[in-house]
């Protein structure tokens, strides 16, 4: 299941996308506009900054824009940043790899299932990014 963290980021980034320059976005017009608390919108926004994807400016005009431009941000990416990893078992995950203590993966039929779903999973989102998630509204 996703959580909330990872929902609001992608919120906080579709608006973003959305908007029609490039000048940064408040925080707080995020925050309104998807109905996400203000606090826990700043520390995923800090943690997409760290990562490289987003870019402050303080002060008059402030806010946060692309460090990046959204077409070139794949949702694999944002979700290994927020989310961890995309495999939903540890011993079936390509970054965040651990062997089950109790399993023996070569005759594991969950294991198997688990990498096909892992995969599938991973070839839709790497091929999707940031700029697909801007909803626009039909006429």
């Amino acid at each position: 299941m996703l959580s909330k963290k990872t929902q609001y980021a992608l919120q906080a980034l579709s608006y973003m996308a959305g908007e029609k320059s490039d000048a940064p976005v408040l925080i707080a017009e995020i925050a309104q506009e998807k109905n996400i608390p203000l606090k826990f919108l700043e520390s995923i926004l800090l943690e997409l900054r760290k990562a490289g994807f987003l870019e402050s400016k303080k002060g008059k005009n402030g806010g946060y824009f692309f460090a990046i431009a959204p077409k070139n941000i794949k949702l694999s990416s944002i979700f290994r940043i927020i989310e961890g990893p995309i495999a939903l078992l540890p011993c079936v995950s390509l970054n965040f790899y651990e062997k089950c203590a109790d399993c023996n993966e070569k005759k594991c039929g969950i294991n198997k299932v688990m990498i096909e779903v892992r995969d599938n999973t991973l070839a839709i989102l790497d091929k999707r990014t940031v700029a697909d998630l801007n909803y626009k509204k039909a006429k």
